[in-house]
């Protein structure tokens, strides 16, 4: 029986492109409706309207590095950021619940908060638009 070798390159690219591409998604979402719910959250916590934009970055530009693989560390940096952001400012009640399936309820939030600190610290590996 053929052992499977260990592809950390092909890892890392499958990281990337579900982080990158199910961000952008919601990102998308948020583009099409002008980002006001967004910019209503900013008021609510006492935050300047105008960080709302800071979400297009996070959301947008930053996933479509991270799944070309272009700066990714730093697409990393936006995009862990900007759910850091959402989570403290729409989800702090969240943080210690449990969703009604005994999920955690930040659990999708989480997932892109914590799969672009991994992207930050691994890098982009061997499959990318650059290499240097």
């Amino acid at each position: 029986m053929k052992t499977i070798e260990k592809n950390a390159d092909i890892g890392v690219l499958i990281l990337r492109l579900l982080v990158g591409g199910l961000i952008l998604f919601h990102g998308f979402g948020n583009l099409l409706s002008g980002y006001t719910f967004i910019k209503s959250m900013m008021l609510q916590s006492g935050l300047p309207e105008f960080l709302s934009y800071g979400a297009f970055i996070g959301e947008i530009v930053a996933p479509i590095f991270l799944i070309i693989g272009y700066k990714e560390r730093l697409a990393s940096l936006f995009v862990a950021l900007t759910m850091l952001v959402a989570i403290l400012t729409t989800h702090s009640s969240e943080i210690f619940a449990l969703n009604q399936f005994g999920g955690w309820a930040i659990e999708l939030q989480a997932f892109y908060l914590f799969g672009a600190i991994a992207i930050f610290f691994t890098g982009r590996g061997k499959i990318a638009v650059s290499t240097k």
